[in-house]
């Protein structure tokens, strides 16, 4: 039997150049499940997988694999040099498959659920608000580290570039006076130690950037600065916090699985060569 992809729709091409098509999974013409395949919204050559499914009687025969690999193939042949695709963290199945093909872990989103009453920081610590005057180089320091996040992941450094930028300008477009943004500087007895970037714009509060000063780290301080995320989340009326960490960054990933936050999906890509 014969596991291909058929086009169910024309290709669709956006005003900004992205591309997406819908497809049919078919054994010996006959549909067994489906997929949808596009362009990063940011990364014009990196193509993503979505909505990968087969019919529970065509399951577990290599399916989901070959309608995979021919998703690589179409990518390949839109002109992407990355293919990736974000799977549910209870999705084992998904886990499995990717990892099998030669996927790695690029990234996992996690939340922590929160109650009503906020964390106390601990003695010595406390935090204000960001200045103007630190504004400009937190942002500009921000930026760099953020482009780096992506290009040591493959994606070329000029779409990671434009990325940083447009990411930048769409969330803080009036800096520090961005509405539902807390942008915050952690002190410990007086001298600053790190910083936060809060969202608050939405039901479940966001970590957009945490990061503890390099002359401050391992003494506790990027603990103390997840418990104010905690505080000033629960003090906006949010009830769960959530943030993605990029895979390799082995303090971080222990530090949020100390402090409960638990795994919602998993975002993996692959190189096409």
């Amino acid at each position: 039997m014969t596991t291909t992809l058929r086009p169910t729709e024309p290709l669709q091409r956006a005003a900004d150049g992205a591309l997406s098509r819908r497809f049919r999974v078919c054994v010996n013409s006959r549909p067994v499940g489906g997929l949808r395949l596009c362009t990063h919204p940011t990364f014009p050559s990196v193509a993503q997988i979505h909505d990968l499914s087969v019919d529970e009687p065509d399951r577990r025969r290599g399916r989901g694999t070959v309608a995979a690999l021919a998703a690589e193939e179409v990518a390949r042949g839109w002109g992407c040099g990355q293919i990736e695709m974000t799977v549910p963290a209870d999705a084992e199945a998904a886990l499995r498959l990717a990892t099998v093909l030669g996927y790695v872990h690029r990234n996992r989103g996690m939340v922590k659920p929160l109650g009503d009453t906020p964390p106390e920081l601990p003695a010595g610590s406390r935090s204000r608000p960001m200045t103007e005057a630190e504004y400009g180089p937190w942002h500009e320091h921000g930026e760099v580290g953020y482009i780096h996040d992506w290009t040591s992941r493959g994606v070329p450094e000029d779409e990671a570039v434009a990325k940083a930028r447009a990411d930048y300008a769409r969330l803080l477009p009036d800096g520090l006076a961005t509405e539902a943004m807390v942008l915050s500087v952690l002190e410990h007895e007086g001298t600053r130690v790190g910083t936060l970037w809060l969202s608050v714009s939405r039901e479940t509060a966001f970590v957009c950037d945490v990061e503890t000063d390099e002359a401050a780290r391992g003494r506790g301080h990027g603990r103390t600065l997840m418990l104010l995320a905690e505080r000033q989340s629960v003090a906006a009326g949010r009830r769960a916090l959530g943030l993605n960490v990029f895979a390799g960054n082995t303090p971080a990933e222990r530090l949020y699985d100390s402090l409960g936050y638990l795994p919602v999906s998993h975002t993996l890509y692959k190189p096409l060569l």
